[in-house]
């Protein structure tokens, strides 16, 4: 068998894999959907003036992971996709005191306020604030309720399924009459997982999402296995139920978000077990 490799194609095919090749290294701009909280405010003096390019230091007090931004010239900072937990803010700009103030609660999927007001000094001084950020989100009108991570932790969970803790907000309901698999009907077509429904809407048009990324199944049902059940409860910190209102950042659905994130982990060492015991002796017959 001969081949015949003429100039054109071989020069075809060097273009080919010089292109490949280039696009490993060539940075891509990629927009991540949103998974955690987002915390932005105004930085002033004492006469309301914004103070641009001051330095805004946010750290998580678990992981010690800090985040670094610096304010426009509107005074105005913004820090998306940040880790639900407790925080630091700090903020330091020549001519003022360094400000810093603890206990930051964020939670997933918040949009939370805070404006930071610098007074005049060094640098080297320190103000330190206690005290928490107020919990009214002024910047979103969506509707939403928390499942924190003592709720998901703490409640006995028959299955082990944590979207099974969704019905604890209001509007949210989990249909009871689920037909199975049988030989004419597959409830894999409406999704093995958790049916709810949420302000009044159809299971399958709810949007599952972990890290901000929609685990809806193939047919756009409620995620899970044969069981019925989405296993997972120890690996998940909380989530998020939003019934309306909610952004387009979201995308993708006219019912419900139930907005999830894992564990980011923190310094110390520590892990969870648990034992499934379904013996009648040990409850009421």
């Amino acid at each position: 068998m001969r081949f015949q490799f003429t100039s054109r194609g071989v020069v075809s095919s060097i273009a080919m894999i010089a292109v490949l090749v280039a696009s490993f290294f060539v940075p891509i701009l990629l927009h991540a959907q949103a998974a955690g909280a987002t915390l932005s405010g105004m930085v002033t003096d004492p006469s309301n003036a914004a103070v641009p390019n001051t330095n805004v230091s946010i750290k998580n007090i678990e992981t010690e992971i800090s985040r670094e931004v610096t304010t426009n010239e509107a005074g105005f900072y913004n820090a998306p996709n940040l880790s639900p937990g407790v925080y630091e803010v700090s903020a330091s700009a020549p001519g003022f005191s360094k400000l810093v103030q603890t206990n930051i609660t964020l939670t997933v999927g918040a949009q939370q306020v805070l404006n930071l007001s610098l007074r005049v000094g060094e640098v080297s001084q320190i103000l330190e604030v206690a005290g928490e950020a107020p919990n009214v989100e002024l910047t979103s009108s969506a509707l939403t309720a928390e499942v924190n991570s003592v709720t998901v932790r703490e409640l006995p969970l028959n299955g082990r399924d944590w979207s099974s803790l969704a019905v604890l907000q209001p509007g949210t309901i989990g249909i009871r009459t689920q037909i199975g698999t049988t030989g004419t009907v597959n409830r894999g077509n409406r999704g093995f997982g958790n049916q709810l429904s949420i302000s009044g809407h159809r299971p399958t048009e709810n949007n599952y999402r972990v890290n901000g990324i929609s685990v809806n199944d193939y047919s756009n049902g409620s995620p899970g296995s044969v069981a019925g059940a989405q296993l997972g409860v120890d690996a998940i910190q909380e989530f998020s139920v939003l019934t309306a209102n909610y952004t387009a950042e979201y995308g993708r659905t006219s019912g419900g978000v139930i907005n999830a994130i894992t564990k980011p982990g923190t310094n110390n060492f520590h892990g969870t077990a648990y034992w499934f015991s379904p013996r009648r002796r040990l409850g009421r017959e």
